[in-house]
């Protein structure tokens, strides 16, 4: 039977007692319905997971007994940063859904020029605070022992200007020449760039090109931003990660 897996923040060790957080407090009590001495999967998203069952609920507090630890799930040998132009409410909520069950390791929001959502301070930590419970949620879900990193969001521009590449760097563009089949190397890193609604514009594309982005497109048809992120990430985990 596979057991529920609820995410508490660490570091966790076996045999302690610890307190669920309200919102994995809540999904065990009001949603799954569990009570005392049932038994769970509880991780830190660094040390792995541990068998644990509940000591005791005390109105909306559940704490859990930690009992002994388990490998956890591997992570793919493919290390996916999606730089994702931020789009819509729930259209980022399950892009970052699935790019989490797809087995992304980090994501960047940027803003464009088409980016329909504008951020001031507040509302990007707000985001970023949102988001990164999406991807927790994901990860409880799809049985990934690591939380992938969710950054603030930043302008495109301050993106290109501030990251070091590291490994292959591609862009989705729908005018590309070139598809992701038709790289010959096999890279261990991999970051991809994908717009918003309404993709990036002529000047976004020459500058992630001049940053070291090779466009490619994915097949005929033009992708919604939501559906280009699910399938573009499909396709590098099955030609280099471990979607096979």
């Amino acid at each position: 039977m596979r057991l529920n897996r609820i995410f508490c923040d660490g570091p966790l060790a076996g045999g302690a007692e610890v307190t669920l957080p309200a919102a994995g407090a809540y999904h065990v009590t009001r949603v799954l319905r569990m009570r005392e001495s049932a038994p769970l999967i509880v991780f830190d998203g660094v040390q792995g997971d541990f068998r644990a069952e509940i000591s005791r609920i005390d109105g909306g507090q559940v704490v859990v007994r930690l009992l002994e630890q388990l490998p956890g799930t591997a992570e793919s040998p493919l290390r996916i940063t999606l730089a994702q132009g931020v789009s819509r409410g729930e259209r980022m909520d399950w892009t970052l859904q699935k790019a989490t069950e797809l087995g992304v390791a980090a994501v960047t929001p940027v803003l464009t020029a088409r980016s329909v959502v504008r951020l001031d301070e507040k509302q990007a930590l707000r985001k970023q605070a949102h988001w990164r419970g999406v991807v927790i949620s994901a990860c409880e879900q799809c049985g990934r022992s690591r939380i992938p990193s969710i950054a603030e969001p930043i302008s495109l521009k301050t993106y290109l200007a501030n990251t070091r590449r590291e490994g292959l760097r591609i862009v989705l563009s729908p005018t590309a020449p070139g598809s992701l089949a038709g790289f010959a190397s096999l890279p261990s890193r991999v970051e991809l760039l994908i717009g918003p609604e309404g993709g990036l514009d002529d000047d976004e594309l020459m500058a992630a090109q001049q940053s070291g982005f090779t466009p490619v497109r994915l097949g005929p048809r033009v992708l919604r931003t939501e559906t280009a992120a699910v399938v573009a990430l499909s396709v590098l985990q099955a030609l280099w990660g471990d979607l096979q």
